[in-house]
């Protein structure tokens, strides 16, 4: 489940990237707004999938409540979905 939610919290990372940087220009410059919809819906469902994990995991690994609300917290601030990615690998690497 820890590789399910690193690779999520991963594409979650990289769907803000195209979301900020190619869907949202591709709206305002070139008037083409579907890339907002479509890449803001692809967004949504990461987003609500990197959550349900994240719970998931809190629950299956024992994570620190901590823990859980500081990925919850900087999940929401665009791009840091890296770095919780990386955290998590650190804790995969630790397991084996």
């Amino acid at each position: 489940m820890l590789r399910i939610f690193q690779q999520v919290a991963l594409w979650e990372a990289i769907s803000t990237v195209i979301l900020f940087f190619v869907a949202m220009p591709l709206k305002y410059l070139a008037d083409i707004p579907e890339a907002v919809r479509i890449a803001g819906s692809i967004h949504g469902f990461l987003v609500v999938i990197f959550v349900i994990l994240l719970l998931m995991c809190w629950n299956t690994y024992g994570w620190r409540l901590s823990r859980v609300v500081k990925y919850f917290v900087l999940s929401l601030i665009p791009i840091v979905s890296f770095w919780i990615e990386r955290d998590v690998k650190k804790d995969i690497l630790a397991r084996r």
